[in-house]
Formats: C-alpha cells, structure tokens, sequence
C-alpha cells in the first residue's frame, strides 16, 4: 500500500524572466508532478503560479498549456487542488474552478490535515509595508478590475506582463536575507498565536526563501522558495512536514 502524502509549493513565476527559460521551467514542474502523482493525496499551490494572470470574460492568457492540462489530469482523477491567489496571479474569477476543477482560495485558510492544524496562504497583505498593500488594494478593487477589464487583451496583458517582469527581476538579485524575528511573517504568525491560533504548522510562499523556522517547540513558519532559484516544495506525510528539492 502506497502512502499517501500531501504536496505544497509555490512561486512558479511561469512567464519570467523569457519565454524559453520559462517553458523550461514548466517542463520541470510537469517532471515534479509526474513523480509525485502515484503518491499524492492533495496538491498545494499557494500562489504566484503565473507571474501574470488576469481572466477576461471569454479570455485567458496565451500559454502554459501543459501544466494547465496536467493539473486538470489530478483533478480528474481524484486528488484535490488547491490554488491560492498570489499578488501576481490574483485575477481568478472562475475558469479554475469551472475549467480545471480545483478550489480556488483568495484568502489564508485554517485546516486539519492528518494530525496537525495548518495555517495556510501566499503570505501577501499579511504584515507587509503600507506601501505594498496600498498596491495589493489596488489589485484587488473590483472598480479598477473591470476598468482594467474594458483594455484589449493585446494591449492589456502586454503592458501588465512588462510591469510585472520589471518588478519581479529587480527581487532575482541574489539578496535573499531572512530577517529572524523582524520577518514580517514571522510577526505575522506571532500574532496569531498571541490571538489564540491553534495552528501548528503556518505555510507560505511569496517570500522565496524555502525554510522551517521553529517559533517554539510545536509550532513552525515554513516558507516553500520559488521554482526559479530553488526548485522546492514541502511534503507532509502524515507525521511530519519537510522541505524537499527537485532536480538538484
């Protein structure tokens, strides 16, 4: 009898930094997927699975067929999806769940899974800088959604895909610093704890830094990284959730 696990990952960033170096990167997620299918009990993604994602009515983005189609393939056959909004594919308004049959979560979510309570989101909005969650807002004001909506598609996703590429290379620098206890969700966590979280486990992306940090003994942050410079993601069997990497 096979033992069945549940997967999380994270920041795919599918769109970045080029084409070629992205379809490359979809072949890879597609290899990760087809080795943990036999075994999958519910797949994760939280968030910033595209870099750019925006439905228009009877319009979605040009590309990444593939992982469209093999996430559609889990869910035909029984194992339940998971996606979360990030802060760059955050547009969903119902082709995933219509089309591909996953559920679709725009905010964290508390859930029991085997033994242990598990805090789970993309980890934006979530103690960030005001700066950035004046942004978010923005991003997700139903107002500007459907002025954003009334663009040509050519014209639309062309202009926001060369906004969002600009921003999120300028963060590929290689200055990736964890902050110990000045980790906005790191503080995040702590308080939700000191509200009276139950959660033993608090699961993120967003920050692409893959850990588990111990905040006490049975409690942890953990971060998944990105599939961009790290090519990780977290399993949990049952008893215990780790970190694992993919292809080196």
């Amino acid at each position: 009898m096979v033992l069945k696990k549940i997967y999380f990952a994270s920041d795919f960033h599918l769109g970045i930094p080029d084409a070629t170096s992205s379809f490359e990167r979809e072949k890879r997620i597609i290899r990760w997927l087809n080795q943990i299918k036999p075994d999958c009990e519910a797949l994760y993604l939280l968030g910033d699975t595209f870099d750019f994602w925006f439905e228009y009515k009877l319009v979605v983005p040009k590309g990444n067929i593939r992982l469209l189609a093999k996430i559609a393939e889990f869910a035909d056959e029984g194992i339940p999806i998971h996606v979360f909004h990030g802060n760059h594919d955050l547009w969903q308004f119902g082709y995933f769940e219509k089309e591909l049959g996953v559920q679709v979560h725009a905010e964290p979510i508390s859930i029991q899974l085997g033994k242990h309570l598990f805090y789970i989101g993309h980890g934006d909005g979530l103690g960030d800088g005001w700066r950035f969650n004046f942004i978010l807002w923005i991003y997700r004001n139903k107002f500007f959604q459907r002025i954003f909506a009334f663009i040509h598609p050519n014209l639309g996703i062309g202009f926001a895909n060369y906004l969002s590429h600009r921003s999120k290379l300028k963060t590929f620098d290689g200055n990736f610093t964890f902050n110990g206890e000045e980790e906005f969700l790191v503080k995040y966590c702590r308080q939700l704890i000191a509200q009276g979280d139950k959660s033993e486990y608090y699961v993120f992306g967003h920050r692409h830094l893959p850990m588990i940090y111990e905040l006490d003994q049975t409690k942890k942050y953990v971060n998944l990284g990105d599939w961009i410079g790290f090519n990780t993601y977290a399993v949990y069997d049952g008893q215990a959730l780790t970190i694992e990497k993919f292809e080196g």
